[in-house]
């Protein structure tokens, strides 16, 4: 089958079909040039989130039949990665756990995609990005200084610390695999991640320099590291962090900062906040937008989805593609030598079935049988 232009080129990647970052990080590998076949199971539903299933081969597996299995060790035989998003110890049950898998094919890195990690008190445990903020620290120190802690959707834990660290485990890995000849085990843990993102904030609490949630630079405590309510109920988002920018964005509101007090000075920081905010009210998203095009002062309106897709740098970036009916990023990040291909739509589930099989050698008989015994789809 054919492979992408990219970096990862040549590499080959089987899936065991899950939802969240095991796929986000699959399609990651596959923007990367990977070729991905995801093993996907005959009755199992998508989801929106599915949107990520783009530029994989699709073939439809029953992981609970004994036939099923072992078409899956066939192909990760042929694989330079397997990853699987299971709970720990699930994929050992199935026989396609890292220890059969490795003695089939020594050079597989095996990718294996967790909330909590393979041990601990908690490896067995159910969880969602939520649940990994709430335990690492990390929601606790999102939000207002009083109300509800609100998620920020599941970007953090899921993708940030989950998908994107499994694919640069497995780049590592792959590129190790170079000098030693031998594939081996990544095991990437929500938790792990979400614990190194956080490292620069457990420094400063271990200081005395973090204090209540909702009264910190970067956690909307700052006047100039927050977001204001325009008049018609709109917002902008403000980062004006370097007191040359926040003196930019002062001038454009037109406050003079002996008004507001000294900006790093946190006693006066509420009632600058509250100054400020009575001061963007009065006008609206797109007039703050057009009063602070071309200044340096961290500013940019806050726009929804629909609105993000069609804003002119996005464009210009060509952030967007129309491979499929449904808004799709380009992949990222930029190669001078080694362009990175155009992601097809995802396939219907056991598109690649026939092919990949044959590939690995069945006869069309044998294929048949295996349909009608409900092994694949």
């Amino acid at each position: 089958m054919a492979t992408g232009s990219g970096p990862l080129a040549g590499v080959r990647v089987v899936e065991l079909a899950a939802q969240g970052p095991a796929p986000f990080a699959c399609m990651l590998l596959g923007d990367l040039g990977a070729e991905v076949v995801s093993v996907e199971r005959p009755d199992a539903p998508r989801y929106p989130a599915d949107a990520h299933a783009r530029g994989r081969h699709s073939i439809a597996v029953n992981l609970k039949e004994p036939d099923g299995r072992a078409l899956v060790l066939a192909l990760t035989e042929r694989a330079d990665v397997l990853i699987e998003g299971f709970r720990p110890g699930v994929a050992e049950r199935l026989g396609l756990g890292p220890e059969i898998c490795l003695a089939r094919n020594p050079r597989l890195v095996y990718g294996r995609m967790t909330g909590w990690g393979q041990d601990g008190p908690l490896h067995s445990g159910a969880g969602h990005d939520i649940n990994y903020l709430a335990l690492s620290g990390a929601l606790a120190a999102i939000g207002e200084q009083a109300g509800p802690l609100v998620p920020p959707l599941n970007l953090v834990a899921d993708y940030g610390a989950g998908g994107m660290l499994l694919a640069l485990g497995v780049a590592a890995a792959l590129l190790e695999r170079k000098a030693s000849g031998e594939g081996q085990v990544v095991d990437a843990a929500m938790i792990d991640g979400l614990t190194l993102m956080l490292a620069p904030f457990h420094a400063m609490a271990a200081r005395g320099l973090w204090r209540e949630r909702g009264t910190n630079l970067l956690d909307g405590g700052a006047p100039f590291y927050r977001t204001y309510r325009t008049s018609e109920g709109g917002w902008i988002a403000v980062g004006a962090i370097e007191p040359q920018f926040y003196a930019e964005f002062l001038r454009v509101l037109g406050l003079d900062p002996s008004e507001l007090g000294p900006q790093q000075d946190k006693a006066a920081w509420p009632a600058a906040a509250q100054r400020i905010a009575e001061i963007v009210a009065t006008r609206t998203r797109e007039e703050w937008t057009r009063l602070f095009d071309g200044v340096d002062a961290c500013v940019q309106p806050v726009l929804e989805l629909t609105e993000a897709v069609h804003h002119p740098h996005l464009i210009a970036r060509g952030m967007s593609t129309d491979a499929t009916d449904t808004p799709q990023p380009r992949p990222a990040p930029r190669f001078s030598r080694t362009p990175l291909p155009t992601p097809g739509p995802a396939q219907k589930r056991g598109a690649a079935t026939d092919e990949l099989l044959q590939e690995l050698g069945l006869t069309d008989e044998e294929i048949t049988k295996l349909r009608v015994t409900g092994v694949v789809a």
